[in-house]
């Protein structure tokens, strides 16, 4: 009864805030249609990592188009259909799904709401339908640009890796990760765990220093807010020195945290405003919008000058651009 009540209303508020928010657009640009995108996230837009950069991915794309912005996050997985209802009642034209753990969900909801779009971020090539796309970084290429950096620099020859949920996007940058780092150094090994959640900001933590203990000294992540614990926990054994470094992704990191040594960035705005764009056009559906090096939607991003000397820096852009040829390890 509880959770009825609850989803009624979220509804209310919804539909509440969509119709002030037409009634004020309407005045301004009479008769002009105002386009809506809401995003649905299990982990937090303010988590510094997944969720961050996935809400600010897409207001940053609706406001190239001028579309109108909602978010529900840090909702659990038995909520993610009842919440996805709850915008296609109020009238948005798209829902915005930052994983593929959205999958399901949005199939189901997607059939019942055949003129409203989905755009699932990490969604399968086989996802699409006439109201369904996936975008699709190149998860190949993000693991092998982090292999890289933790390639040339790794003292200790042991890298980690944290993983959220077992993901086939995940499990993919893991691998290219560990191989592209034993490209560079074939004495590496990577450790690696995965945290059974996006949301556990302890366990990034206790993973963290736990491969500390196992000599890990360079840290790649795919857990969204887990990643913020582990880079926690990395500042911490660092101290005042810093020994023990982070890559981040998916948004520029530098800054964050003293263990920042560089990014790998996703674009996720430019995936997301093809897809918007597609909505006003009336061309969405049955595709998959790629994200790479080659269509610049994958790149490394800002350098920590503190931690990573001009000679490496030089090795590391050399090294991404033969990733980007093709010719990488060859």
């Amino acid at each position: 009864m509880m959770k009825k009540a609850l989803a009624l209303v979220l509804v209310l508020c919804i539909a509440l805030g969509a119709l002030t928010a037409c009634a004020a657009k309407e005045t301004a640009v009479e008769g002009e249609k105002t386009y809506k995108v809401a995003m649905i996230c299990d982990s937090s837009i303010s988590d510094g990592g997944w969720g961050a950069a996935c809400y600010n991915g897409m207001t940053a794309a609706a406001a190239t188009r001028g579309w109108e912005t909602a978010y529900t996050d840090s909702i659990e997985q038995s909520a993610y259909a009842d919440t996805m209802i709850s915008y296609c009642d109020a009238g948005y034209d798209m829902i915005f799904a930052p994983g593929n753990q959205y999958s399901d969900a949005v199939k189901q909801v997607a059939a019942d709401y055949p003129n409203v779009c989905f755009a699932v971020l990490n969604g399968s090539t086989e996802l699409p339908t006439d109201n369904i796309m996936s975008m699709l970084p190149n998860a190949d290429q993000i693991g092998s640009i982090a292999g890289i950096i933790a390639g040339l620099m790794s003292e200790s020859n042991v890298i980690g890796f944290i993983g959220g949920m077992e993901l086939d996007t995940t499990k993919s940058k893991l691998a290219h990760f560990e191989s592209a780092a034993q490209v560079i150094n074939p004495d590496i090994k990577a450790v690696s765990a995965y945290a059974g959640s996006f949301n556990d900001t302890a366990k990034g933590m206790e993973l963290a220093a736990s491969m500390i203990n196992e000599g890990a000294d360079v840290f790649f992540g795919d857990a969204s807010a887990v990643d913020s614990g582990a880079r926690q926990a990395i500042d911490q054994a660092n101290g005042d020195t810093v020994k023990i470094i982070d890559i981040g992704q998916p948004a520029d990191l530098l800054g964050q945290n003293p263990c920042v040594a560089c990014s790998v960035v996703t674009d996720n705005a430019g995936m997301l405003a093809i897809c918007l764009e597609k909505v006003e056009n009336g061309t969405f559906g049955n595709e998959v919008v790629f994200g790479s090096l080659e269509n610049g939607c994958v790149f490394l991003g800002a350098f920590n000058n503190d931690l990573i000397d001009a000679e490496t820096q030089a090795k590391i852009v050399e090294y991404v651009q033969k990733l980007q040829d093709g010719t990488f390890g060859k």
